[in-house]
């Protein structure tokens, strides 16, 4: 499936480069296409699961979910590239770098021995995966976490040149430096879950979120207390997005780790979504940031007291799931 992922998003790479930029409705016709390529989690999460054992599958995964870094890439890089060359030269680097990707994918990738591989057809296995508590646990806590990291990294440059004054290069590059923390905290936040437990590293790092926002709802000065704020809460939500998919592998059976890792990708990506409308709309009618932020306290307030109750209550037993390595797990780990 990498392979052909790889080389099917080459499609929307080149028509958004070379003709979806001139109207808004064919960019959306692009955008949608071009979430071919984030299916590329849905793929890569049960791949790795399979390589590794459970007790090391935390860290894993939030190693392959650094690749979210390519965000920051983008931002550092884009537009300089626009400026020099041309609106599609990035579009085109882009397209290179997935062909050769694919090629790379197709001679070097395999799965790893003894996959389990679905055998029920496809709306039996998606109505199973919609049974699943864990689906919709993760599915919620990674709306927050990787949905609040989507969301800052859209919307920062536009809060720091309106709330603060900044130029468009500086409110980039102060972005980009959110989004590298967030994707360097990702697999420490796995690791971390690894050895202490997936609720707990997700209960500090949704404390760390709503506590930053607390601050930031008064618009402190940009140095230092500003910039602490937003790089404590870059570093929480890239481990709270590790600490997420380390418990859907820990909850998520075998075979069903694929289609999880797809709704819950999904949600993430929503979480991301609304976010920067809704911050845009108070901006106009409050001429504030304040009100969006108290909302974001309270979204981390609501996770982190959902996180302490059904999610540990699933993890400590109560909605276990059974799964490839249970037994192992719950021998090498017994907190959460």
């Amino acid at each position: 499936m990498f392979p052909i992922v790889s080389a099917a998003t080459i499609v929307p790479v080149l028509y958004l480069g070379l003709a979806g930029h001139t109207s808004l409705a064919a960019l959306l016709v692009g955008g949608f296409f071009l979430g071919i390529g984030g299916t590329a989690f849905a793929v890569g999460v049960p791949f790795v699961n399979a390589w590794f054992p459970p007790e090391r599958r935390g860290m894993a995964i939030g190693v392959f979910g650094a690749g979210m870094g390519g965000t920051a890439i983008s931002a550092l890089t884009t537009v300089k590239l626009v400026d020099a060359h041309s609106m599609s030269t990035p579009f085109l680097i882009t397209a290179a770098v997935l062909a050769v990707y694919a090629v790379a994918a197709a001679l070097l990738l395999r799965d790893a021995p003894g996959r389990t591989v679905p055998t029920e057809p496809l709306g039996r296995r998606l109505a199973a995966t919609a049974r699943l508590g864990i689906t919709w646990q993760a599915s919620a806590l990674y709306a927050v976490a990787f949905g609040g990291y989507v969301a800052f990294s859209v919307y920062l440059p536009t809060y720091l040149k309106t709330g603060y004054g900044l130029t468009q290069a500086d409110a980039a590059n102060r972005m980009a430096g959110f989004v590298l923390l967030a994707v360097a905290m990702r697999p420490v936040g796995g690791w971390l879950s690894d050895r202490v437990g997936p609720v707990r590293v997700l209960a500090a790092s949704l404390t760390v979120v709503a506590a930053g926002a607390v601050v930031q709802s008064f618009t402190p000065s940009l140095s230092p207390v500003g910039t602490i704020a937003f790089l404590a809460m870059a570093g929480a939500l890239g481990a709270g997005s590790g600490a997420t998919f380390a418990l859907v592998a820990l909850l998520t059976p075998a075979n069903k780790a694929g289609s999880v890792t797809g709704v819950v990708g999904a949600a993430g990506g929503l979480g991301g979504f609304v976010p920067p409308l809704v911050m845009g709309s108070l901006y106009g009618e409050y001429g504030s940031y304040a009100v969006g932020l108290v909302l974001l306290v309270v979204v981390a307030a609501a996770a982190l007291g959902y996180t302490l109750t059904g999610v540990r209550a699933a993890v400590q037993g109560g909605d276990r799931a059974p799964r490839a390595g249970r037994g192992r797990y719950r021998g090498a780990h017994t907190t959460v």
